[in-house]
């Protein structure tokens, strides 16, 4: 961490963006125990700031993505999903729409999700400057806990990053809730189609 610098710091959580299995749990809490370290050569005000700009960078980078890729386009992709409906996409996509704001914004505190968030932005081409703001305001309160915390715990900074994984594990276990909630739901529906059919 010494060797690449509070800049090293920010290329790090760019690139965790880009590719999630890169987990931040590790790199900003490391961040902010190298700082309070005898040998540190940097604070841990410098790694959150620069902590911060790679999480915007790798946010847009993700934004123009979804940018790239537009509203059709994801759509056509979705709609070619098994058991994917597209009046399901157009609830999702309007939902988002109306909650998108606050989404990105708490969206930058959650594992997985993290990353991900910035794709529909970009797809529903969300105002860019107010997706920056958030993706900033959110960032930064994520980064502050485990830079500052790794600083304050010193030696025993793996405590945030095994804190994170619990958090990372229930986020997990949501999903898969409610991705196996969806597929009974839909063979459900599919099979009364099929009777009503008859």
């Amino acid at each position: 961490m010494n060797f690449l610098g509070a800049p090293g710091v920010a290329l790090l959580v760019f690139l965790e963006n880009l590719f999630p299995p890169i987990p931040s749990e590790i790199i900003l809490p490391l961040a902010g125990f190298t700082a309070g370290s005898a040998a540190g050569q940097f604070t841990w005000v410098a790694a959150l700031i620069w902590a911060t700009a790679g999480s915007v960078l790798g946010a847009y980078a993700l934004y123009g993505l979804g940018a790239w890729l537009g509203h059709d386009r994801t759509v056509k992709l979705l709609s070619m999903l098994p058991l994917v409906d597209r009046d399901d996409i157009d609830k999702t996509i309007g939902w988002f729409n109306k909650h998108g704001y606050w989404t990105v914004f708490f969206g930058r505190m959650v594992p997985i999700f993290r990353s991900l968030i910035s794709i529909p932005a970009g797809v529903e081409r969300m105002s860019w400057w107010k997706f920056g703001l958030l993706t900033l305001c959110g960032s930064a309160i994520w980064n502050t806990i485990f830079v500052y915390g790794g600083f304050a715990l010193g030696s025993n900074w793996e405590v945030l990053e095994q804190a994170a994984g619990w958090f990372q594990y229930i986020v997990i276990a949501v999903v898969a809730s409610v991705i196996l909630w969806y597929i009974v739901h839909k063979i459900r529906k599919a099979r009364r189609e099929h009777q009503a059919e008859r």
